[in-house]
């Protein structure tokens, strides 16, 4: 015989009342926001075509004097930072950006940051060399937002050998500064104008940027050993001198 009592207890539960429920309008809601505005800028000459040489390491820098007094020189990467790049969000590919230039000078990583990220230089057949050309650093050693930094950028012509070289610089960062894309461009004129006289220039226009390629050989060059990413390179991006077969 079934207890009375039981069934009693379920009917309580289920007929009990339920809280009111709030109803919060949204215009009445209080909150705190939080923002943050990064920007980042580059320009970037066309390429002025040079003779083939081997002075590269010393060529570069020299296009500077006059304009730094400390420049640094940053070769093509190994192959084995060929998935290198500044991107946070992705720790695999940050940390071999983080290992491939972590003993470069401030400056020099600021400027690869920017530079990387806007797709404005590509380490496995680039040279660049590059200083503070203009404004200050902060306590850190770090350019400020409104510095600029940068210099040549050189890569080898696969079709003839010889050397292109093109002027980037940049800046950036936290914080805005009207007249600085101005001082700019009256810094890459005075560049191109020192760059131009270079007894050795013999073109200047626009160059397509080449696009490595990778292989499964990976073959070294046989002047310097330096193992190219490029499987489709006659020239060493890092010496010039030409591959091997090619």
């Amino acid at each position: 015989m079934p207890l009375p009592f039981i069934g009693s207890r379920k009917k309580d539960k289920q007929t009990a009342a339920q809280p009111p429920r709030v109803s919060l309008p949204p215009d009445t809601l209080e909150f705190e926001d939080a923002s943050l505005r990064l920007q980042y800028y580059s320009i970037s000459s066309h390429g002025v075509r040079l003779p083939h040489t081997d002075e590269v390491p010393t060529l570069l820098p020299q296009l500077l004097e006059g304009f730094a007094t400390q420049v640094e020189l940053i070769e093509p990467l190994d192959a084995d930072f060929q998935d290198a790049a500044p991107q946070l969000l992705r720790p695999q590919i940050a940390l071999q950006w983080i290992n491939a230039h972590h003993g470069r000078s401030k400056i020099a990583r600021h400027a690869l940051f920017i530079l990387e990220s806007l797709d404005a230089i590509d380490l496995a057949y680039e040279t660049f060399a590059v200083a503070l050309l203009t404004g200050d650093i902060d306590v850190e050693g770090f350019p400020r937002f409104d510095a600029i930094v940068g210099g040549p950028i050189s890569f080898w012509d696969e079709a003839t050998g010889d050397l292109i070289v093109r002027l980037a610089l940049c800046w950036g960062g936290e914080g805005v500064k009207g007249d600085t894309q101005r001082v700019a461009l009256r810094l890459l004129a005075r560049l191109m104008a020192n760059m131009l006289a270079n007894q050795g220039a013999t073109e200047l226009g626009r160059v397509e940027r080449p696009v490595a390629v990778s292989g499964a050989q990976r073959l070294a060059c046989p002047h310097c050993g330096f193992p190219h990413l490029d499987r489709r390179a006659h020239y060493c991006p890092k010496c010039g001198m030409r591959m091997a077969g090619t």
